[in-house]
């Protein structure tokens, strides 16, 4: 272990292979991670109004993971920062289906977690054909399923910065307009807002930072759920601070899952997915239970 002090005095020297190397990438890449997916949680949250709606659950993170996979195995080659742009691509393919179906079928509550969780088991029944269909490349695709900070560099937090640095400026720019949307449609537009507009921008940008997080680390579970949950309880209703919250507390879980990964079993690295879905699931089947 590194103190702070320690971390300081050598993360601008290249006198340490082990810190500047792994660990700070680590740390810098589940801070990005953590708070993006979270953010990206609760900005779906707020769009479709739905307390259960987060990347994983609705099935947007199994698009982008199977989008990922198919880049990865028909180009191998690709350059890194290429990943993240197919994950966008199949995460938005994911939400563009959820948006016609909520728009049309008045989707609701636990009905839209279970169609996520439908559309989420297809995309992850065709990831495992592609795998059996690939075994040479079949482990390093299962170690990024389920969603690992081990074994990244520098580039990958580089790869995931720039998506970073684009989107949450904007959403912060426009989560005051939550706060509208949440009085509903009809009155957001009596109001002056543009509703299916800002739905659908607010609806991509999330998605920007779910699909390039994804991209780089793979599937982590329950996030997006959990960390909005929580803001709310600590800071109210007000979107912009629930925004802020999320993110920080989505970064904080992110540390910690990852330090507990990496102290049960040493010299094991557990995946810090595995963590992260542990804490989720019971929490998942409690807001089931109390919706």
């Amino acid at each position: 272990m590194f103190s702070p002090i320690y971390a300081l005095k050598h993360m601008f020297t290249f006198d340490d292979f082990i810190l500047n190397e792994y660990r700070i990438p680590r740390t810098l890449l589940g801070l990005l991670v953590g708070c993006s997916l979270a953010i990206s949680g609760a900005i779906i949250q707020g769009v479709v109004r739905n307390p259960l709606a987060s990347p994983d659950v609705i099935g947007i993170s199994k698009g982008a993971s199977l989008a990922a996979v198919i880049l990865i195995m028909v180009f191998p080659s690709a350059p890194l920062f290429l990943l993240p742009v197919g994950s966008f691509i199949g995460a938005l393919c994911i939400s563009l289906i959820l948006s016609i179906l909520i728009s049309r079928f008045n989707v609701k509550g636990s009905s839209l977690a279970l169609i996520g969780l439908a559309i989420g088991a297809i995309c992850t029944a065709i990831v495992q054909f592609l795998l059996i269909r690939n075994p040479m490349d079949a482990n390093n695709a299962l170690l990024w399923l389920t969603g690992s900070l081990y074994g990244h560099t520098i580039e990958n937090v580089l790869a995931i910065l720039p998506w970073f640095i684009i989107a949450i400026p904007l959403i912060l720019i426009l989560s005051y307009q939550l706060d509208i949307l949440n009085l509903g449609d009809q009155l957001a537009i009596a109001l002056g807002a543009k509703v299916k507009g800002l739905k659908m921008t607010l609806l991509i940008l999330s998605v920007v930072l779910a699909g390039a997080s994804i991209s780089v680390v793979g599937g982590i579970s329950f996030l997006g759920l959990i960390a909005p949950h929580i803001a709310r309880l600590i800071v109210g209703q007000r979107y912009l601070h629930i925004v802020l919250m999320s993110g920080l507390i989505g970064a904080a879980l992110i540390l910690f899952s990852d330090a507990l990964a990496r102290g049960i079993h040493p010299p094991l690295d557990i995946p810090v997915g595995v963590i992260i879905a542990i804490i989720g699931v019971p929490y998942f089947l409690f807001l089931l239970k109390k919706l």
